[in-house]
């Protein structure tokens, strides 16, 4: 799908009046901010101006304490947490600092990389890597019609880049890994997938991408790290297909902050939000949950019933047509649509989902509300029509899917 052209500027769908950028300020600028008057201002479109966008996401996404005093001592404190994770997490085992650097210590004699114990640190590296390789690969062509995810970011990590330390880049670290047998890669709906390590390479040959200079990194390597950090936090989940569409909008609202202060620290402030975020969500990935009540099935099946009460005829419909919910919402939630439209329009549709106290019951609104605005199309279309109007929505008004979504929800 074309999202917007390449070098775009930071787009804002809305067109903020000076009074609600000033109602904004307003809001922003209390001792306590007033959650329920945020999140009514929000739920219309935030504006881009001022980093407004990027500062209401991080209190609606329960990052940021309501209490504005506290605010940079728990920024201070969140950032520094997340430097201590990059130092556990992203490091090359077999190479160890000693004497304050002055010397390498060898522990090859303790650990090497044909040890079988499970606590080697070469045995979770090469766990490590299979992660890695597959959020390369997701990363890499994340927004590929946009010239952002592949530019340099003002603020590379200094930590990683530094020479004199002891860590690599993920970049770096994916170039020089070869895994022996197989790449074992495995999408959501528990497919594994087994491919040479030439045909995995190949997917993304080294002249596709401009090599940038040492001590600069692109801001797709950015939110490599952010997934991998998140991935080796979180074992039970780690990394699965389609994250990276969800850090993907978060990041780039956050690196296009207009304020340096906020901007400088988008990878860590971002990795904080994309956690929050998926404890909400995360059940969607875990294909061990999907039928169970708070699985995904199960949300997909809300849709219809939802559909159900609000237009019996649309819903009739589709179930003549054996047109399962399956086969067009699981992507539309389990992504927040993400994919179903431009990039601009995701982060519109994004500022009124985060603002809804129940965001994800929100979201089935929204979804019932896309097939409602084409109804007329489906009650005359064939099952063949009907599902390529699902898989590619053809409405790109988010403005419209968003009122019919409140119209909804308050005829409820």
């Amino acid at each position: 799908m074309q999202r917007f052209s390449v070098g775009a500027s930071p787009l804002n769908v809305a067109s903020p009046t000076r009074l609600s950028i000033q109602e904004f300020n307003l809001a922003l600028s209390e001792s306590k901010i007033d959650l329920k008057t945020l999140r009514e201002l929000c739920f219309g479109g935030i504006p881009f101006e001022g980093g407004l966008r990027s500062l209401c996401w991080k209190i609606l996404l329960n990052y940021l304490p309501l209490e504005q005093a506290l605010w940079d001592s728990f920024l201070k404190k969140q950032r520094e947490l997340y430097a201590q994770f990059l130092k556990e997490m992203i490091i090359q085992p077999g190479i160890a600092k000693a004497n304050l650097g002055l010397s390498r210590e060898d522990v090859t004699l303790e650990d090497h990389p044909l040890n079988p114990n499970p606590d080697s640190r070469w045995n979770t590296y090469f766990k490590d890597n299979e992660v890695l390789l597959q959020i390369d690969k997701d990363v890499r062509r994340l927004y590929p019609d946009m010239a952002f995810f592949q530019r340099p970011t003002e603020y590379p990590c200094r930590l990683i880049l530094d020479p004199q330390n002891e860590y690599e880049t993920l970049r770096k670290r994916v170039e020089q890994t070869t895994l022996k047998a197989q790449t074992v890669a495995k999408n959501r709906s528990g497919v594994t997938n087994v491919s040479s390590p030439a045909k995995t390479q190949s997917s993304y040959p080294s002249n596709e991408y401009e090599v940038l200079p040492n001590g600069c990194e692109a801001h797709w390597e950015v939110v490599e790290r952010i997934l991998f950090i998140y991935a080796k936090l979180n074992p039970g989940i780690a990394y699965v297909q389609g994250m990276n569409e969800i850090v993907g909008p978060i990041y780039y609202t956050f690196a296009t902050d207009p304020n340096n202060e906020w901007k400088e620290h988008a990878e860590a402030d971002t990795f904080f939000c994309f956690t929050n975020l998926m404890s909400e969500n995360r059940d969607n990935f875990i294909k061990s949950l999907d039928d169970s009540q708070c699985g995904i099935t199960s949300k997909m099946e809300s849709v219809y019933s939802t559909l159900k009460e609000k237009d019996m005829e649309l819903y009739l419909r589709l179930q003549e047509q054996n047109i399962k919910p399956q086969y067009f919402t699981f992507r539309w939630l389990t992504l927040l649509l993400s994919q179903e439209f431009l990039l601009p329009d995701v982060i519109r549709i994004w500022d009124s989902l985060f603002s809804d106290q129940d965001r994800f019951n929100f979201l089935l609104l929204v979804c019932c509300a896309m097939l409602v605005l084409i109804r007329d199309e489906i009650l005359v279309g064939d099952f063949t029509v009907n599902m390529r109007l699902l898989q590619d929505y053809p409405i790109s008004d988010v403005h419209a899917i968003l009122t019919k979504a409140k119209e909804l929800q308050d005829s409820s």
